[in-house]
């Protein structure tokens, strides 16, 4: 993997990264569910979700957006120089598109809309960020997500 400086990486706005595929898995569902409390049928339960429209289980919307690190490492974006960390700042934007159903596989789209120093040291990130669900013409989500580097 290449390594460059937070200010070549600046110089890379709309380059667009696309991670390698993730299967949502049901054990990951029930799992965020006993997580968060949400325990609605249509994650928790195949028999009763699988007479709705979905089909079977669908993944929370917030499981789905949560993958975004697990995503966003599995791209072949070059290392940070000199990074001591990194953390989320949010979104500006999210909208939950089309359902992730369990077994489906999906991948991040990433492109770096703008990258600018803060101050000393830290650095702000700013990318679309999209999940593509395998074989399906909607995308999962679509957010502006916005994230803080440490070098």
């Amino acid at each position: 993997m290449t390594s460059i400086t937070m200010s070549e990486l600046a110089q890379r706005t709309e380059t667009t990264q696309v991670s390698q595929w993730v299967t949502v898995t049901q054990e990951m569902i029930d799992r965020f569910a006993d997580a968060t409390g949400d325990r609605q049928f249509i994650h928790i339960d195949p028999q009763a979700a699988s007479a709705t429209p979905f089909g079977g289980t669908i993944a929370h919307g917030f499981l789905t957006l949560s993958l975004m690190p697990v995503l966003a490492s599995k791209t072949q974006a070059p290392s940070i120089e000199g990074l001591r960390m990194a953390v989320n700042y949010g979104c500006n934007s999210l909208r939950f598109i089309a359902p992730v159903r369990s077994g489906k596989r999906v991948r991040g789209h990433f492109t770096m809309k703008e990258l600018t120093e803060k101050r000393p040291g830290q650095w702000q990130r700013t990318d679309d960020f999209t999940v593509e669900i395998e074989g399906e013409e909607k995308p999962a989500l679509i957010a502006e997500w916005i994230s803080q580097y440490f070098v």
